[in-house]
């Protein structure tokens, strides 16, 4: 259950249009929502063409809600959640889903915690008796905190602790974001999971598992009355506690530019990233849009430019990709990785891709704006075939705070993107915080 929520990425292109026009006629998953009397936010997907339904529950609350100290809580509980009730006691849950041909998991990330059920149609009703009955009736024994506990530990020890990329990525993390939450891994430390306690586990539970601060996602056979009724049945009688003290989201609102160099054994190939603090969805939706377009100008494919220029061209790179995370309760994530061609010292390419990504900005047209944006817009066609896709999709964007009507319209939202926009968020990424990173084979212990 440690998987970790990794960021949406809605720009793979598919399928070119001839022209926006067309596209934007169409909903992107033609979903509904509702709200139960309890404040449990209720979105529908249907997909009739298999007769199997994904529901998910997302909690809007992860590691950065954590109390000082307390870190790896939030994916504790994730992990107890699956030890039982007094009704589906110890590891029940797990078996009753299998037997019935099902398939479950959960993820944490800093801003979410999210569970999953994937079923036929027929065994809908199980798995929502199932999540629901844990929403609200969790029982968590000093036993099983204490073998969940464990089994966390030896994740971190195993995931993190070995794993060079692991360890350099949370000391690149935290020379980025400083004193935000954003900073801390979402696992914990080795000696914050040691000194949880059951308490720590319960209260977060407390304050932070109920219908007023979750998301239920229904994708798949089912129609917007079916998915009401169920819903009515099983979570409408869920009273809410008061919802606990979420993070307090720092401002990062001033420049700086480092650099994090770090040599490990292990490491076969020098690696680089480069992280930019800019702002998210729920900061700023144009500002998003424009981002997230320049994202896939810059690095979302082979035909971007950065991988034009540092691949193709010049071949001072294996390959290079540009993210850009815009769904987060707090600031978006900007960022360029890359691997390195062989011989080039960490300067040299730090400087390479310093003027790749000025080039790059210097060199961006309407034309090549109008490109970009129908590659964008082609990756977007597919998004309901899959109802499990459909609902990681929407159910993440609708925890970090998107109305239906702006999921349904999010093919707009890059339409109407302009020159203008993407000139103002490309200098607005130059002066915004940024880390660079270099990861490095240890001269003479390369294992490969």
């Amino acid at each position: 259950m440690n998987k970790l929520w990794k960021s949406l990425s809605l720009g793979a292109g598919l399928l070119a249009y001839a022209s926006f026009a067309s596209f934007a006629e169409a909903r992107l998953f033609d979903m509904d929502e509702f709200y139960l009397d309890n404040g449990l936010r209720v979105i529908v997907i249907p997909n009739n063409k298999a007769p199997v339904v994904q529901q998910m529950v997302w909690y809007k609350a992860g590691s950065a809600d954590e109390q000082p100290g307390k870190g790896g809580s939030a994916h504790l509980l994730e992990h107890l959640m699956f030890r039982g009730t007094d009704t589906v006691k110890d590891n029940s849950f797990n078996k009753i889903i299998e037997d019935n041909g099902g398939e479950f998991n959960a993820f944490t990330s800093h801003d979410f915690t999210a569970y999953y059920e994937f079923v036929d149609i027929s065994r809908l009703e199980l798995v929502m008796f199932l999540e629901a009955d844990r929403m609200r009736n969790l029982k968590i024994t000093p036993d099983a905190f204490e073998k969940e506990r464990d089994i966390v530990y030896q994740e971190r020890k195993q995931v993190v602790e070995n794993r060079p990329t692991a360890y350099f990525g949370e000391s690149f993390s935290r020379d980025l974001w400083q004193e935000h939450p954003y900073a801390r891994p979402v696992t914990g430390t080795e000696e914050e999971i040691q000194s949880l306690t059951i308490d720590d586990a319960q209260a977060f539970y407390d304050n932070f598992y109920q219908p007023e601060n979750a998301v239920l996602v229904l994708s798949g056979d089912i129609s917007y009355s079916t998915a009401r009724n169920l819903a009515e049945k099983y979570y409408g009688s869920i009273e809410n506690r008061k919802i606990g003290e979420k993070a307090d989201f720092p401002k990062m609102d001033k420049f700086f530019e480092t650099t994090t160099e770090m040599k490990l054994p292990h490491i076969n190939t020098m690696r680089y990233v480069r992280s930019f603090i800019v702002p998210s969805f729920e900061q700023n939706k144009n500002k998003a849009f424009a981002f997230a377009v320049l994202a896939k100008y810059l690095g979302g494919g082979e035909t971007s430019k950065l991988y034009e220029k540092l691949v193709l061209d010049s071949e001072d790179a294996l390959t290079v990709s540009v993210s850009y995370d815009m769904f987060s309760r707090s600031y978006g994530l900007f960022t360029i990785s890359a691997l390195p061609a062989a011989g080039a010292s960490s300067e040299e390419f730090c400087q390479e891709v310093d003027e790749a990504l000025s080039d790059a900005l210097t060199e961006l047209t309407p034309e090549e704006l109008q490109k970009t944006k129908k590659r964008m817009l082609a990756g977007l066609i597919y998004l309901k075939d899959d109802p499990r896709d459909a609902a990681n999709i929407v159910g993440g964007l609708a925890a970090a705070g998107m109305s239906v009507e702006d999921i349904e319209n999010y093919d707009r939202g890059i339409m109407n993107v302009t020159m203008q926009d993407i000139r103002a968020a490309a200098d607005a990424l130059l002066h915004s915080p940024n880390v660079r990173g270099v990861l490095a084979p240890e001269k003479g212990k390369n294992h490969g």
